[in-house]
This record gives structure tokens, C-alpha cells and sequence, in this order.
């Protein structure tokens, strides 16, 4: 059986969740993948996935991308 995911193991998903999106934001801005890094970590997006309790390390990177976008308009 797989382990539960808790607030302490939470940082083991979190990398390549975002480096999915800053590929994303870095090709429909036409900025470099280090600016996409710093941008989403920014973000409220961002803020939720390190947070266990929003469960956001469930989504996708596309689906993390589409919440962020749809939380800057």
C-alpha cells in the first residue's frame, strides 16, 4: 500500500509539478524557464500546491496552469 501524503512528504511532488508548469508559462510568454520559476512561485497557484490541505498536488501541471491563469484575470 502507498504511503499517506502529508504536509511533511508533500515537497517530494512538488518539483516536478512545477517545473510542468514553467515549461507552459515560459512557451505562451516567450520567457525564459528560470523567469516562468520565479513567476509561478509568485502566484496564489503556487502558494496551494505547497499547502497539503488544498490537494492541489493532484492536478497536472496544465491543470495547475489553468487555475493560476484563471486566478490572475
Amino acid at each position: 500500500m502507498l504511503g499517506e501524503v502529508t504536509q511533511d512528504n508533500l515537497h517530494l511532488f512538488i518539483p516536478g509539478k512545477v517545473a510542468g508548469v514553467a515549461v507552459l508559462l515560459a512557451e505562451e510568454r516567450g520567457i525564459s524557464p528560470e523567469e516562468a520559476l520565479v513567476e509561478f512561485y509568485g502566484t496564489r497557484t503556487y502558494r496551494l500546491l505547497e499547502n497539503e490541505k488544498s490537494k492541489y498536488w493532484h492536478y497536472s501541471p496544465e491543470q495547475l496552469y489553468q487555475t493560476m491563469k484563471e486566478q490572475t484575470e
